[in-house]
């Protein structure tokens, strides 16, 4: 954990995700359409079964058009490096990312491994090869 790291929270008590924080020591502005590494300064170990997804946090996109340049992000459990977050500007306007500022928020979810078993045919079901808008609107 680098010196200026901060401990991931919560921000409300039914929040399902938690804030990272940007582990920097000077501002770093991000011009409009462009990108930028933000460290956070914290590696974890995660259980096997799970994963951390790293998400934009959404006052950050709804106010300045800042998100994750993968939309979401997931640490596996063996990784042990330092979670970074990469941060693309959509606004309109330059951002500048602030020592400490929230840059992201994160969850951390069960997930299943399966074995993959190549077919020939696949079970009939009522939608069947209907792709995207297939099943209507409501």
């Amino acid at each position: 954990m680098r010196d200026n790291a901060i401990l991931p929270e919560y921000q409300t008590d039914l929040a399902a995700g938690f804030d990272f924080y940007a582990a920097i020591d000077e501002p770093i502005t991000i011009p409009v359409k462009g990108t930028a590494i933000i460290p956070t300064g914290l590696a974890v170990e995660i259980p096997a079964g799970f994963e951390m997804q790293i998400r934009a946090r959404s006052g950050l996109a709804f106010k300045n058009d800042v998100v994750l340049i993968s939309g979401v992000g997931t640490i596996d459990a063996d990784y042990r490096g330092e979670m970074m977050t990469k941060l693309i500007n959509h606004g309109s306007e330059d951002f500048t990312v602030e020592p400490s500022m929230r840059i992201a928020q994160g969850i951390v979810a069960r997930h299943e491994t399966i074995e993959w078993e190549e077919v020939n045919e696949l079970a009939d079901t009522d939608r069947g090869t209907g792709g995207l808008g297939s099943t209507g609107t409501k």
